[in-house]
């Protein structure tokens, strides 16, 4: 992998996917039929790029606030929230290497985050103050278990953002738009392209 500055943020590094960093056998024969997950981690996506522009951008959104960055892929948005002056950043991320990541990007962009691995969604409701989620809203199943994670976040008193560039199972009923952005969406294979995104809050 190699350090690149983040399209639509570069006031961020990130050690990044390329042809040549062979991650597909880095994931390897995790289902057991021949083909690795994808290392959707090693990329951004348009959701976590709005989320780490409204932080860098707004500030205020963050600062001197505990923040749970859920679904952190390589740690954008936790890393943005530290440079905006969070009190704490937690970044939690099912994929181990991305777990990993998320710590030498931290380092390289001089933040401290806490990274922890596992699917959060079915615990105890973390002790922070935001809830930050980027680009979750893809799939049926996926949605469906955090936005009952994010219901429990709410109702105890957690303030949830939602990053997403309208991913087919975003639940448009329970946001309210925050801030708009135009970001690259890198995780499509396009950094040059830019698309509208948004940044929500969740009620």
């Amino acid at each position: 992998m190699h350090v690149v500055a983040v399209p639509s943020v570069p006031e961020i590094r990130l050690h990044a996917a390329h042809p040549g960093s062979g991650l597909w056998r880095l994931a390897g024969d995790a289902d057991g039929e021949g083909d690795p997950p994808p290392p959707y981690w090693a990329y951004q996506w348009a959701g976590g790029l709005v989320l780490a522009r409204h932080f860098l951008e707004r500030p205020e959104a963050v600062r001197g606030r505990r923040v749970l960055d859920l679904g952190a892929g390589s740690g954008l948005v936790g890393i943005a929230a530290a440079m905006a002056g969070a009190r704490a950043v937690l970044a939690a991320e099912v994929d181990g290497n991305g777990v990993a990541a998320i710590g030498l990007n931290a380092t390289l962009n001089g933040v401290e985050v806490t990274a922890v691995g596992g699917d959060l969604t079915g615990g105890p409701v973390p002790e922070v103050d935001i809830v930050a989620v980027g680009d979750l809203f893809y799939d049926a199943d996926l949605a469906v278990r955090v936005t009952a994670f994010l219901d429990r976040c709410v109702a105890a008193g957690i303030d949830v953002l939602v990053g997403d560039p309208g991913r087919a199972h975003l639940p448009h009923g329970r946001l309210q738009l925050v801030a708009e952005y135009a970001v690259a969406d890198v995780g499509s294979g396009n950094a040059a392209t830019t698309k509208p995104s948004a940044v929500f809050s969740f009620a």
